[in-house]
């Protein structure tokens, strides 16, 4: 492709949420303010961190990126040494904005692969030994499955990213998705507090370690900057005892209120009689 018709190509797509450099001056545009900082900052915070865990490289390693989008997660990957990446996202303008990425990246296509498909319906018949799972926890229903899914492609290493509740037992909070495109199996979704998502973790076989903040400037990182929003590394072969551990959030005093009344009634009805017995 010449430059001119890669533009004419990127131009096609009504929205690119992710920028990417493709050379000789192309470049895909990004409609919010400070989104590239956002993802350039987030790749030192959980990007950067997991591939320090795995020794400093993803030579020798098969990952998949789950909800993908335009692939800035597999790319990344790719660039760190991975053998081979499979992205799957629901959206086809996703994964026709992925492809056109890395063939104008001139990417190995031996390494990588693209598919359209709902991640709960999908078979995969691969094995992959390293998962991102970024962006996706938050707009499901189905927290368990997500970590069945991931425990059964035979992941040893996570990399997670989500939206978290405050509340700081294990808790998940329902919440209603602004964006309904945006979901993975429901509107409603189940929304993790951190030691959910550590125990959710430990049921399926994996250490989990919330990372600690390493953003230099949070422009467009206001969820982040609120503490609305943390990265995990989840292992089942490498210690993560040298991992950099975010210090515990104290929630406000109206969530504990509500956590407490809902361990109330969750001891209530454990003591109230089976129904027939009274």
């Amino acid at each position: 492709m010449t430059p001119e018709e890669l533009e004419e190509r990127i131009a096609a797509f009504p929205r690119w949420n992710y920028e990417f450099d493709l050379g000789d001056g192309v470049r895909t545009p990004v409609s919010h303010r400070g989104q590239a900082n956002r993802h350039e900052q987030r790749r030192r915070y959980f990007f950067d961190a997991l591939v320090r865990l795995m020794g400093g490289s993803l030579q020798g390693h098969r990952v998949l990126d789950l909800g993908c989008n335009a692939g800035f997660w597999s790319l990344a990957a790719v660039e760190a040494g991975a053998d081979f990446v499979l992205g799957v996202d629901a959206q086809q303008a996703y994964i026709d904005q992925a492809k056109l990425v890395f063939e104008a990246k001139r990417v190995d296509p031996q390494r990588f692969r693209f598919e359209r498909a709902n991640i709960f319906a999908h078979e995969f018949a691969e094995q992959f030994d390293v998962v991102l799972c970024l962006g996706v926890m938050e707009v499901t229903a189905k927290p368990v499955e997500l970590f069945e899914l991931m425990s059964g492609v035979g992941a040893q290493e996570i990399s997670l990213d989500t939206v978290i509740s405050r509340v700081r037992s294990s808790f998940f909070e329902i919440s209603k998705l602004n964006d309904p495109r945006a979901a993975v199996d429901h509107e409603m979704v189940l929304v993790p507090s951190r030691e959910a998502v550590i125990e959710l973790a430990r049921n399926f076989g994996f250490d989990a370690v919330p990372l600690a903040y390493n953003i230099t400037d949070y422009t467009g990182l206001e969820d982040y900057q609120r503490r609305q929003r943390l990265a995990f590394i989840c292992s089942r072969r490498t210690s993560l005892a040298g991992v950099p551990r975010a210090p515990e959030q104290h929630a406000g005093a109206w969530w504990t209120r509500i956590a407490h009344a809902g361990e109330g009634l969750q001891s209530r009805l454990a003591r109230r009689p089976a129904a027939g017995r009274r």
